[in-house]
């Protein structure tokens, strides 16, 4: 039987809401942790069950008043007790919750300082099953947010069913909703940019954004803000050229793709509508992370080309962080750039990278082999880059996680002080 106590600097009631949310345990699984849910019932709440693809555990938690640290009940303490099945390598185990229960403080306390105090809203999310919008949709319901989801097949609870491929989508289904997120689009560092590939990518972001456009603007109680995605890549390769939200589009097919998708949005003028411009998103669920980390760990990482192109990038939890952000921040409008300060060169993040797994990073893949390998696609993403300055986003927003060394570590599990057994862990 494990034991560990974790004191939050938050009530027992927000904590306990936290939990008994149905986001609280996608937010809850270290993304390092290949955990999946078989069934549920509930959420992570007391009397709730979870039956998870891991050895058979038994996992119960108590919110208490942390009475010795907030005499006003503005503190909680965490009880958790884990009991597993078999009794086999112990430590391991042992060492894996303890590193746990050390990463899910510092999450549970990094989300609800975001959310205590803020308005619920309803948020209608199109793109909720992709790797942002997984995670930013259990944020949301997190903090007490309904999020309803735009699906492209028969709609369950909790959703609504649209077709943007044949421009369907009831108009009177997206009445009274505060906010649209939309998340869609193809992977564009998927396969070779043939000209079927091309047309997909951009039919994957015209069909839909033009779609939420045209109903949006029908809407006669529309919602105060539309958050639209783009990408960085609208700069364009700009070399060492500093771009900020106030610097004009590049050239070449990924900026041109981009500034179509954002002018999809311009036919809205009834609602404040935000496009937010995304750097690469570092998550080890997946991405461009997941393919980086498991090269290094085979030793094969290190500088594309000569390495000296800029790479902007932004951890997971602040891209959702920042678009709760934005759906707040009513002086933001039009392009924002989501990309974390000072952006390193993609030889630093190769050897940042290679710190944090312990692995050398000296693999050279020469430009000519990634335009042999990769043709136009690799030429524009592993060869471009873009000094990318974060100036609007920076204003009024904290980053969790500013640095590479922070967010490599967090993502991987490499830097994560476990949690002390039979303790309470200090704020």
């Amino acid at each position: 039987m494990l034991r560990f106590s974790t004191r939050i600097p938050f009530s027992p009631a927000a904590v306990r809401a936290y939990h008994e949310s149905p986001g609280a345990f996608l937010r809850l699984v270290p993304p390092w942790d290949n955990v999946k849910i078989i069934s549920q019932t509930g959420a992570v709440a007391e009397g709730d069950t979870l039956v998870l693809k891991v050895s058979k555990w038994a996992h119960t938690h108590r919110f208490v008043a942390d009475s010795e640290h907030g005499a006003d009940g503005s503190r909680c303490i965490i009880h958790d007790e884990v009991d597993y099945a078999p009794a086999l390598a112990s430590f391991m185990i042992d060492r894996r919750m303890a590193k746990m229960f050390a990463w899910r403080r510092e999450r549970i306390i990094n989300d609800l300082s975001r959310q205590v105090g803020k308005p619920m809203l309803r948020v209608l999310l199109a793109g909720a099953s992709g790797l942002i919008g997984t995670q930013l949709a259990a944020f949301l319901r997190t903090g007490g947010n309904e999020v309803v989801q735009l699906v492209r097949r028969a709609a369950g609870d909790g959703q609504i069913a649209w077709n943007p491929g044949q421009g369907q989508l009831e108009a009177s289904a997206l009445e009274g909703f505060d906010a649209v997120i939309s998340l869609s689009g193809e992977n564009v560092g998927e396969g070779r940019w043939t000209a079927a590939r091309k047309e997909a990518l951009l039919q994957s972001r015209l069909g839909p954004t033009a779609l939420l456009a045209r109903t949006i603007a029908q809407l006669s109680r529309p919602p105060k803000v539309w958050i639209a995605a783009s990408a960085v890549g609208i700069y364009g390769d700009r070399g060492d050229e500093p771009v900020d939200e106030h610097s004009a589009a590049g050239t070449g097919f990924l900026a041109d793709l981009c500034q179509r998708w954002e002018d999809a949005t311009d036919t809205v003028d009834t609602v404040r509508v935000v496009k937010a411009r995304l750097g690469v998103v570092l998550s080890a669920r997946g991405g461009a992370l997941r393919k980086l980390s498991n090269a290094t760990r085979w030793c094969v990482g290190g500088p594309v080309g000569n390495g000296q192109q800029y790479f902007p990038w932004i951890a997971m939890d602040d891209a959702v962080y920042a678009m709760h952000h934005l759906l707040f921040e009513e002086t933001l409008r039009g392009p924002v750039n989501l990309v974390a300060p000072n952006a390193p060169r993609q030889i630093e993040f190769a050897r940042a990278l290679g710190a944090a797994l312990s692995r050398p990073a000296f693999t050279p893949l020469p430009a000519f082999a990634v335009s042999l390998l990769f043709g136009e696609m690799g030429r524009e993403l592993l060869l471009g880059g873009q000094n990318v300055v974060p100036t609007a986003l920076s204003r009024a927003f904290t980053f969790s996680r500013p640095t590479l060394p922070d967010v490599l570590r967090a993502e991987l599990g490499t830097g994560v002080v476990p949690a002390p057994q039979d303790e309470s862990v200090d704020s």
